[in-house]
């Protein structure tokens, strides 16, 4: 393809053209310092220096004012050079202050030309503007002729320090020195502005009555001097010069034709000369380092002429200025057309190679696209062969997982009753010591490790649907860890091995599950004690990070180390190294799961040989993502939790037992419902040296037994036939009957849905499969403790101002109920149990029982409480008798009243009522 090769070198062409270069013109930028633009011969001075710069596009002026500020000024004027200007035009606001920067400027190399004022130095490029001292010369030449040689004078000078004020008045002084007739009478300083002689003049006038004429260093004072004569009636006798001359309205020309002033010495601004002689020396072209701009005098016989002329003037750069718009206009325009036109000549360019390229594409696509859809075809049936062969892998996966759930589901009723008895039989003082101990030893070592691995298979199977619930609470970590490492002391002991903790700190509280963190740190010690040999030592360190965000957990051991190569796969599922002892390969990669549930992280730090460390590394924050629909455990102990998580069971003492406290009450009874005749018996023999046991072995059975004996406490499997557990829970705790039970669920399902489903039904407890007989009979013996505790809070005096609230719904709504009845019928001395039953809907039998396991007290003392209850009420009214209060609360007489009240308050009903009665004066 030719066309294509010369594509680059006609692009370059194109490209080199849309340039516009000019090699004779740089590009410059001029700095312009003012030391004031305030007053209309410093604009004036502006306006021609920028009616010069639009002569020249290739020149940019930057103009800085510094408000007649010294220090402000050199301010601006470095920041002109940092802006990197080629040259500097200075207009000094004050001669002293300004000549270092400027001697500074020049000695760097910068080109600095000096405007109007001049430095006390002459390190500078060139200065543009007129000479004071020859203005000062030809005033006092013109006064002296017009006062024909015989006169007083007074001089309003300019600011103080300046060189035009210093020189026009060494000028002024030096020509009417010549004149003997001619006195300077007085001076003041007016600061170039009018107000300064607005307000100085008056007392130089009361001052100098007969001055004949006013010396002003500009025009705009010797205005102001004017007007202050003519409102004194001065203006005919006194004469006024002044010195600027610039064209238009309020002028000096204008003044001086209009006879305001007598005369003005023309004062060039040398704006337009300052851009020309910046130029020259940019350009190195040859230029006059002193640039002296000529004066003259105006008065009234040259004023018309001179008008005219500056008019025209006016006119004409008015005339440029619009011509240089509209040049600029049409500039602009002719450039963005030349724009668009390259644009279209690249899009033209653009469009035929593409037209060119699409051409030869689709000519050798069409060759292509036949191979292509053959391989598409041949590509969408394997990927249709993948895709299927992929569903049946995951239906096959999600097949066998389903199979091992289930089948650990099913493992966990004959764990229990394998379990159970053998420690019943090892917790007997009775049991011998010798073979036989040893044997029920080993069978429970054993039956632990297949729960363990039961518990192991579960939680895989939970992370790997993404279904494992995190539950945190605040715990101290260091107590935590000390707690866990507590199960191996025996071991530690018996092998000689060196294990103890140390801590940075008493305490550090940290965000976690202890459910499942407990499982962590098992699992490393485990391992830990699996590897160490006998004599050794293992050591475990608490303490913060660099940065106070985090706890760092370390398990350190001197074993036999790990391979660098397999500590890259030891988090891995199913990994088993060439060192491992036995294990599933499961222990490292759940805890590493674990961790990261916590937003921690898990690694070691090994050498073959060298031992091992384990790090745990937690955040102090809260985790974000917890299952907020799941309860949090409000504390943690060992005791509470199933045995530890690792590859190898421990050869140590594990128990779940707890202090062992008297029931509550000896003849509690509680209903078992179970279906399992084996596990049912079990049950049964265990709960009867405590309770009074009842047995069930369907839903329906249990229901109809609970409401016809209302147990104390009811213990249910959750899979029987009938209804399930979940439905007998929650039909007896939306009861009135028995809503009060409290009701302990035992599964082999723990699932999260399965546990939140438990809850939900109103289960006080949820205690999976297997369990430890003690745990279960000691959580029994709690839960009715915590039922006591609730019958002290109704046995409470009650109040009718303050609403008594049951710890459960339905048992809110049975005393609200049954106090309703009461109240309404208080008056009623009649009232029997059977009524209040009968107004309620309960048996008598089972109100009674309602009421004594609720309120643990009987109806009719219930019902004689809110009498008297009501009665002390009553009693604090006055012109009301103590006979009257008792037949209003329904007591049949005085007597009998007063016994009563006087047995519940230590204080008759008559003293009472005195004490509580304002005394009469």
């Amino acid at each position: 393809m030719p066309f294509i090769r010369i594509l680059p070198l006609l692009l370059l062409y194109i490209s080199t053209g849309c340039k516009e270069t000019n090699p004779e013109e740089n590009e410059y930028i001029i700095g312009f310092s003012q030391c004031t633009a305030g007053d209309t011969w410093r604009k004036s001075m502006q306006e021609g220096m920028e009616r010069e710069v639009s002569f020249y596009p290739n020149l940019t002026l930057i103009h800085r004012n510094a408000h007649e500020n010294s220090k402000l000024q050199i301010q601006q004027i470095r920041e002109l050079v940092n802006a990197g200007v080629n040259l500097l035009i200075i207009s000094p606001n004050e001669a002293i202050p300004i000549t270092p920067i400027v001697e500074e400027l020049y000695n760097k190399g910068i080109p600095v030309v000096i405007l109007d004022r001049q430095t006390t130095s002459k390190k500078y490029t060139a200065y543009v503007g007129s000479n004071n001292l020859e203005i000062g010369r030809a005033a006092g030449h013109y006064i002296n002729t017009l006062l024909k040689g015989n006169g007083k004078v007074l001089e309003i000078l300019g600011t103080s320090g300046a060189s035009p004020t210093r020189d026009r008045h060494a000028g002024f002084v030096e020509s009417i020195a010549q004149s003997p007739g001619i006195q300077l009478i007085d001076k003041f300083h007016g600061d170039w502005e009018q107000e300064y002689v607005l307000k100085q003049l008056p007392a130089m006038l009361a001052k100098h009555p007969d001055i004949d004429l006013i010396y002003a260093h500009n025009d705009r004072m010797a205005l102001g001097a004017y007007k202050v004569c003519k409102q004194a009636g001065l203006e005919q006798k006194i004469k006024f010069i002044g010195v600027d001359g610039l064209a238009g309205p309020n002028g000096g020309i204008d003044l001086v034709e209009k006879g305001i002033i007598n005369a003005t010495m023309l004062y060039p601004t040398g704006g337009e000369e300052a851009i020309r002689t910046a130029l020259r020396i940019l350009r190195k072209q040859p230029f006059s380092k002193e640039n002296i701009l000529e004066t003259m005098v105006i008065n009234p016989a040259n004023v018309h002429s001179l008008k005219v002329q500056s008019d025209k003037i006016l006119s004409q750069q008015q005339d440029i200025t619009r011509q240089q718009i509209r040049l600029q206009e049409q500039s602009n325009l002719y450039h963005n057309q030349r724009i668009v036109l390259y644009i279209l000549v690249f899009l033209l360019i653009g469009a035929i190679i593409l037209a060119t390229i699409v051409f030869i594409s689709l000519r050798e696509n069409r060759a292509i696209n036949a191979k292509l859809e053959a391989q598409n075809q041949e590509i969408l049936s394997q990927r249709n062969q993948i895709l299927d062969m992929a569903e049946r892998l995951r239906e096959s996966t999600e097949a066998k997982l389903r199979f091992f759930t289930n089948f650990s589901h099913e493992l966990r009723t004959p764990l229990t009753l394998i379990l159970g008895p053998i420690e019943d039989i090892l917790t007997n003082k009775n049991v011998s010591p010798g073979n036989q101990r040893k044997d029920l030893e080993l069978v429970r070592k054993n039956a632990q490790q297949l729960l363990h691995l039961v518990n192991l298979l579960m939680d895989f199977r939970k992370i790997e649907v993404g279904k494992m619930p995190l539950r945190v609470a605040q715990y101290d970590i260091v107590w935590f860890v000390q707690e866990i490492m507590n199960v191996f002391k025996n071991i530690a002991r018996q092998r000689r091995i060196t294990y103890r903790l140390t801590s940075s700190a008493p305490g550090i509280a940290v965000w976690f599950d202890a459910n499942l963190l407990d499982k962590v740190f098992y699992n490393l010690l485990a391992n830990a004690f699996k590897y160490t040999t006998d004599g050794g030592q293992i050591l475990l360190h608490v303490s913060l990070d660099d940065s106070n965000e985090s706890v760092l957990i370390t398990v350190e051991d001197d074993g036999q180390g790990i391979s660098q190569e397999e500590q890259q796969h030891i988090f891995e599922w199913f990994y088993q190294g060439n060192t491992s002892v036995g294990g599933t390969g499961i222990g490292l990669a759940l805890s590493h799961e674990l961790v990261q549930m916590h937003h921690g992280n898990l690694s070691v730090r090994s050498e073959v040989g060298n031992g091992c460390t384990f790090t745990v590394r937690l955040p102090l924050t809260q985790p974000d993502k917890t299952a907020d629909s799941l309860p949090v455990e409000p504390s943690w102990t060992p005791s509470a939790f199933s045995p530890p998580t690792f590859d190898q069971a421990p050869l140590f003492e594990y128990t779940t037992s707890m202090p062992s406290l008297p029931p509550p009450n000896a003849e509690a009874t509680v209903l078992v419902i179970e279906d399992n005749a084996d596990l049912r018996a079990f049950l049964v023999s265990k709960l009867q040296p405590h309770f009074q046991v009842l047995e069930a072995a369907d839903g329906n059975t249990g229901v109809t037994m609970a409401f016809e004996n209302l147990p104390d406490i009811v213990v249910c499997d959750v899979v029987i036939p009938g209804q399930s557990g979940i439905q007998v829970v929650n039909q007896l705790k939306n009861d009135w009957r028995t809503s009060h039970i409290p009701a302990v669920m035992l599964t082999a399902r723990n699932t999260p849905e399965q546990i939140i489903e438990g809850v939900q039904s109103g289960a006080d407890l949820y205690i999976m499969k297997p369990f430890n007989p003690i745990y279960l009979i000691e959580s029994m013996k709690t839960l009715l403790r915590s039922r006591e505790r609730i019958r002290d809070h109704f046995r409470r005096e009650l109040s009718l101002d303050t609403a008594t609230l049951a710890p459960q719904r339905t048992d809110r709504k049975f005393v609200d109920d049954l106090t309703a009845v009461i109240e309404q019928n208080i008056a009623n001395s009649e009232l029997t149990v059977d009524g209040i039953a009968q107004a309620i809907g309960l048996s008598r039998m089972q109100l009674y029982r309602k009421s004594k396991a609720l309120l643990g007290c009987g109806v009719m003392d219930y019902l004689q409480n809110i009498r008297l209850t009501k009665a002390r009420q009553l009693l604090l009214r006055q012109n009301t008798t103590i006979a009257e209060v008792a037949y209003e609360v329904g007591f049949s007489s005085s007597t009998y009243f007063a016994t009563a009240f006087k047995q519940k308050y230590n204080i008759s009903p008559s003293e009472f009522k005195n004490l509580h009665t304002p005394s009469q004066n």
